[in-house]
């Protein structure tokens, strides 16, 4: 599945010239001209990294920036700017940027930078609007963190790990405090209302995540 990456660019051409050597790499870049239209699309869709301008139409990269942070969007963030003095850098690295590119550029060392980003998050696992790290069991649904109870999470970690693999119901009950099978078809039916996850129950088999 492709990388996603949000693209805040007003400058036309550079965004146009940006967004085809990202495609062209096969990541699939959103392009948004203003600070309303990037809020709008985070609202949407969510994204493996942020490229943002700082001084573009609305609200400034900074602004944006902050306010996705103040709502838990951890999503990795790179600046493109021809603000250069030091107080939007530190601004920019303090509110939670990954990294600071110093317009102009050349759009190769933004790819490379971008490479480096996105290969070190290799290891998360997407199924439709959810985004999973295995790792630190960081679990986003649209863009935002969600919490799952203690049996969830567990449940949740088997079957985004296994995805089409037919899951024995016995090795899904050790999730459980208390083992039943009644309990295990609550908590997975819980756990499809919370996620979205398309579990079947393959009756005297077990279950599926497909």
């Amino acid at each position: 599945m492709s990388k996603k990456i949000l693209l805040l660019e007003d400058d036309i051409l550079l965004a146009q010239t940006l967004q085809e050597l990202l495609a062209s790499e096969g990541y699939d870049v959103t392009l948004a001209t203003s600070g309303n239209s990037a809020i709008d699309e985070t609202y949407e869709s969510s994204f493996d990294l942020y490229i943002f301008d700082i001084n573009v139409p609305d609200i400034n990269g900074l602004e944006l920036l902050e306010s996705l942070r103040d709502a838990e969007d951890k999503t990795q963030t790179i600046f493109i700017s021809a603000l250069v003095d030091l107080e939007s850098i530190s601004k920019a690295f303090e509110i939670g940027a990954e990294d600071y590119i110093k317009k102009p550029f050349f759009p190769e060392e933004l790819l490379i930078r971008v490479n480096a980003k996105l290969a070190s998050k290799s290891s998360n696992i997407t199924y439709n609007s959810l985004e999973y790290n295995p790792k630190n069991k960081l679990l986003k649904k649209d863009g935002h963190a969600i919490s799952l109870g203690e049996t969830q999470e567990k449940l949740f970690d088997i079957f985004i790990q296994n995805i089409g693999q037919v899951l024995d119901k016995d090795i899904l009950m050790e999730c459980l405090e208390k083992q039943s099978p009644t309990g295990l078809r609550v908590a997975i039916t819980k756990l499809k209302q919370t996620t979205g996850l398309d579990i079947k129950n393959l009756r005297g088999i077990g279950y599926i995540l497909e």
